[in-house]
């Protein structure tokens, strides 16, 4: 909990992400995660962790599952700069989508994303989600109001999908 209380209080990460930046103290987050723990029926959070070591290095959420239409949102965070550009997000991305669609049978994933955040797009789009709209001036993010890219990707579509070069073996 430390290190994820310390990510996300990280004006520099915030910056990157749909989410206002603030500064959270760490009984705040200990009650999140407790809050967690206690209402999981819709909700899975991983962490993702170095080999041999307990230190994480990514969070990765399907938050909002709803049974009934079988779907969710995706949330990510790789938490420190040191660790972005090294696949991290494509692992956690990737795994989180194979959960998802092959062992809870969900249908449909979505996500919001920053407009302008160009490399989360791209990893995105890389796994086959599909631009969906843009949720305009949505999130106040540096002293203005910002769009967010509203993308989706659907089962059928990730299955059909599955050979070509939009899944990282």
């Amino acid at each position: 909990m430390p290190v994820i209380n310390g990510w996300r209080s990280s004006e520099e990460l915030m910056s990157y992400l749909g989410a206002p930046y603030r500064f959270i103290g760490p009984d705040v987050d200990y009650r999140w995660f407790e809050n967690y723990l206690n209402n999981r029926s819709n909700t899975i959070r991983c962490c993702v962790c170095e080999d041999g070591n307990a230190k994480p290095l990514c969070l990765v959420t399907l938050a909002g599952i709803d049974w009934v239409s079988r779907n969710c949102e995706l949330h990510i965070m790789v938490g420190n700069d040191e660790n972005r550009g090294k696949g991290i997000g494509s692992f956690a991305v990737k795994k989180m989508i194979e959960h998802a669609f092959l062992d809870m049978n969900l249908r449909r994933i979505e996500l919001t994303v920053l407009e302008d955040n160009a490399r989360a797009r791209h990893l995105y789009e890389k796994f086959g989600f599909q631009y969906e709209g843009i949720k305009r001036k949505a999130k106040y993010k540096h002293g203005r109001y910002v769009d967010m890219r509203l993308m989706a990707l659907l089962k059928s579509d990730w299955l059909a999908g599955r050979g070509s070069n939009n899944t990282i073996s």
